[in-house]
């Protein structure tokens, strides 16, 4: 089986606008990489938090796509409804990641243990209809901040 390798994230859906009946069709399935956005999608960098030793921290002036103003707004309204459902955000963010019927795999990128036990444990959380609506009416209010 082919794969495809492009980003994808709740941040970054543009891969479904035109690619990802191809990956159907095709059976070329999307590797993700970057599913958690350089690490904005794990909470870490709200509220203008820098953690030392962090990505952003160490590579911050190289990757400016994910400081969009709706970039920020994307990610709070994306917190909340993990606070609301009571999910983790990094594993909302992956198990969504891994639900779509494009893709193959993700790549995730943990730094430290805890990150890594983090991401693996996405895979035994359930996102209902509810949560991926919730989910999918924030990429409508802000469509793909962070390309």
């Amino acid at each position: 089986m082919m794969s495809v390798q492009n980003p994808y994230s709740l941040l970054n859906r543009s891969y479904e606008v035109g690619l990802a009946e191809i990956s159907v069709r095709e059976r070329s399935g999307l590797l993700a990489y970057s599913p958690l956005a350089f690490g904005y999608l794990t909470g870490k960098y709200r509220n203008g938090e820098l953690p030392k030793n962090s990505r952003m921290h160490l590579f911050g002036d190289k990757f400016s796509r994910y400081k969009t103003e709706n970039g920020q707004l994307a990610i709070e309204k994306y917190f909340h409804i993990s606070k609301k459902y009571n999910l983790d955000l990094s594993q909302m963010s992956l198990k969504f990641c891994e639900l779509q019927p494009f893709i193959t795999s993700v790549i995730i990128g943990a730094t430290t243990m805890e990150q890594l036990k983090t991401d693996i444990e996405s895979v035994n959380i359930n996102l209902n209809d509810e949560i991926i609506n919730e989910i999918n009416e924030v990429q409508k209010l802000y469509p793909n901040p962070c390309p």
